[in-house]
């Protein structure tokens, strides 16, 4: 059995196919409406570019700065990693060209710095607690980025 649809508007009988057609039609028409210009320019040639807004960009310290602020911080360090970096006998390690000291990550090297390291872990060789932030509470993101660029530039 075969259906049909249609609609009976005056003298005109409207089936499935027309309204397939012309919701096709509708729909080209509706594409070709909104597609728009790939051009954003005017009648006469010239372009409408909006206008720049200014924006204000937070200065971001220099590396000398950075490392210049790790450098006033390292004082807290050097009570067992020396005034230098190479280190107190019994107490911190040698910083200085130290291969465990470049094999880290700046990312891990914060963590370290950040966490600390307890005699219980195993890494720990001097069997001497690096207390976290090296015992400073007041070692805050910005100070430790600071901490870990003096430490790279002394390598």
């Amino acid at each position: 059995m075969l259906l049909r649809l249609f609609v009976k508007y005056g003298e005109y009988e409207l089936t499935k196919k027309h309204f397939v057609v012309g919701s096709l039609i509708a729909f080209v028409g509706l594409i070709a409406a909104c597609g728009g210009d790939e051009s954003s320019g005017n009648s006469d040639g010239s372009s409408t570019a909006p206008a720049a807004t200014a924006t204000t960009v937070p200065a971001t310290p220099s590396n000398e700065e950075v490392i210049a602020l790790g450098e006033k911080e390292f004082g807290a360090c050097a009570s067992c990693h020396g005034a230098d970096g190479t280190g107190v006998t019994g107490l911190g390690k040698n910083l200085v060209g130290s291969e465990f000291m470049t094999s880290i990550s700046d990312s891990d090297l914060a963590t370290l710095i950040k966490t600390g390291r307890p005699t219980s872990d195993p890494a720990n060789t001097t069997g001497i607690d690096m207390p976290p932030k090296g015992g400073n509470p007041a070692l805050n993101d910005e100070k430790i980025d600071g901490l870990v660029a003096y430490i790279r530039s002394i390598q």
